[in-house]
């Protein structure tokens, strides 16, 4: 937004006229009415007594700190798109461009309108491509500087995707850094890296540890969806959760100790004294089982510690002392298959 503009935004919030500015300020109206056509700038020495009167920074004066909503971004977008489609591309460049000097910090629209410019760019023949491309290339930049964590990823996604359209594997690894760690998008792209490059063996690797997390995401996802149905007593929902989870495990390969021991809790709410027996004896004879996983083909090339056998007989004491809580298990106490169960 250029400074005229500016002014007379504020002026009108703060329902001045331009007589009543220019009284304040020692000028003339019509110089007030020149700033806001932009036929002319104020004096330098007058910036700062403006944004006093107005209310505002120096900064917001000069439009350092620029505030466009939304709609108002996609609005520009959707204008440069049309330009796209309907006038060459140096004009509609040009204009992108004009927008960009207008709203030089608006990290957002700059975001917004290189995604678009680098598409009709790939879509278009276009001449003098290195120089827009480089344009565009330096908008992405940009971006990596910016304190907003999804205007940097964004960034960082798109010259990464850029690199390695262009089999810039190197530079294409260096944008990966402005990923968090936590973030999976990180990993998957490093993995197509990996596969690009010719290392499979690394990339299978970095490919199965997300099919791992991905189970642990979905299982926990899950399990809290199935919490919000016993909560709501809808217990028709509660076992539809408790069957996919068990689903879960049998599709990531979890082993059979995972797919049993989802229906427990379920059991326990219900009361459901045969299945919930059942269930504790099947987790009983499977719990060598818990980390089945380990030797599935789909994680051939992950490692995993070593499960020791004191571990295994510590977590089976511990199911059992589950298992004889009274407080918890208090409505089996007349199930002779549970009183067999609990004093093995």
């Amino acid at each position: 937004m250029s400074v005229g503009k500016v002014i007379r935004r504020y002026r009108k919030m703060k329902n001045l006229t331009q007589e009543e500015m220019a009284e304040r300020l020692g000028v003339t109206a019509p110089a007030v009415n020149k700033w806001e056509n932009e036929n002319s700038y104020p004096d330098i020495m007058l910036l700062a007594p403006i944004a006093r009167l107005l209310g505002i920074s120096l900064d917001t004066l000069l439009s350092f700190r620029e505030e466009l909503t939304a709609d108002e971004i996609d609005e520009i977008v959707r204008e440069a798109d049309q330009k796209l489609k309907t006038e060459s591309f140096e004009t509609a460049f040009e204009w992108a461009g004009k927008k960009l000097e207008e709203y030089p910090n608006c990290e957002m629209l700059i975001l917004n309108l290189a995604v678009l410019l680098e598409a009709q760019c790939m879509l278009q023949d276009v001449p003098k491509m290195d120089e827009y491309d480089g344009y565009v290339h330096s908008l992405y930049l940009r971006g990596l500087s910016s304190t907003d964590e999804t205007v940097r990823v964004r960034a960082a996604d798109a010259l990464v995707g850029r690199c390695m359209r262009k089999k810039q594997y190197e530079e294409a690894e260096k944008y990966l850094e402005y990923f968090s760690v936590q973030n999976p998008e990180r990993k998957r792209k490093q993995a197509q890296i990996y596969a690009e490059t010719g290392r499979i063996r690394e990339a299978c690797k970095a490919y199965e540890e997300l099919l791992f997390s991905d189970y642990q995401r979905a299982s926990m996802e899950l399990h809290g969806l199935y919490l919000l149905a016993l909560q709501n007593q809808d217990g028709a929902r509660a076992r539809m959760l408790a069957d996919k989870q068990k689903e879960l495990a049998q599709c990531f390969e979890m082993g059979k100790y995972h797919e049993v021991s989802s229906g427990l809790d379920l059991a326990m709410q219900e009361k459901d004294a045969d299945q919930a027996v059942s269930i504790m004896e099947e987790m009983l004879s499977c719990v060598e089982q818990i980390g089945a996983f380990r030797k599935s083909p789909l994680y051939e090339h992950m490692e995993f510690k070593e499960i020791s056998e004191e571990f295994v007989a510590e977590l089976k004491e511990n199911l059992l002392k589950c298992f004889r809580d009274e407080e918890i298990c208090g409505f089996l106490k007349n199930n002779e298959k549970w009183k067999r169960l609990v004093n093995q």
